[in-house]
């Protein structure tokens, strides 16, 4: 583990505690995500809190105007201690190290579903409650459309891959006839 994720574990699991504390765990996680991809979208803003020659004041009065009525104050509290630490540039590493202690604490799973069309709700729900059951978690879906897996599904939960699309089928057909 490197000194970067390191940090970013700390961060993470002492804004997981404090949200914890409040009974505002995916709150705290939808808010956070909505802050780093504010962040990462938006190069002058990212300038902005990443410049030394921005006196420290500035910067804390930008992301306080942006991102007050969006988020909680213990989320940009979080944020800004990034910030004056000089350790912004680990903000996605907190964000996914916080994912993943909050899923493990709530009992619930990722997963990523790639489908050749777009899923309707219905489906979705579907799949979340079969692995649900078999995980024994709630599952979240986040759905990838990908046309060249032909048809069916792939579902990625963890480092574990659930390959029931046709390309995955012809791939394991085309190594049985070599």
């Amino acid at each position: 583990m490197n000194r970067e994720t390191a940090v970013a574990k700390r961060y993470a699991k002492a804004l997981f505690e404090l949200a914890q504390e409040k009974n505002t765990v995916l709150e705290t996680e939808q808010q956070l995500e909505f802050v780093v991809q504010a962040i990462t979208s938006n190069h002058d803003l990212q300038l902005l809190l990443t410049t030394p020659k921005i006196d420290m004041e500035g910067k804390m009065n930008v992301l306080r105007e942006t991102f007050q009525d969006q988020t909680s104050d213990t989320v940009l509290d979080t944020v800004q201690l990034l910030i004056e630490r000089g350790r912004i540039q680990v903000l996605n590493d907190v964000l996914d190290s916080y994912v993943r202690i909050a899923s493990a604490a709530i009992n619930v799973a990722d997963a990523i579903v790639t489908s050749a069309v777009p899923l309707p709700d219905a489906e979705k729900e579907s799949v979340a409650a079969t692995f649900g059951k078999q995980l024994n978690k709630k599952i979240r879906i986040k759905n990838i459309v990908d046309p060249s897996i032909i048809g069916g599904l792939q579902v990625r939960i963890g480092d574990r891959l659930y390959d029931g699309s046709l390309s995955g089928k012809l791939k394991q057909l085309q190594k049985i006839m070599k």
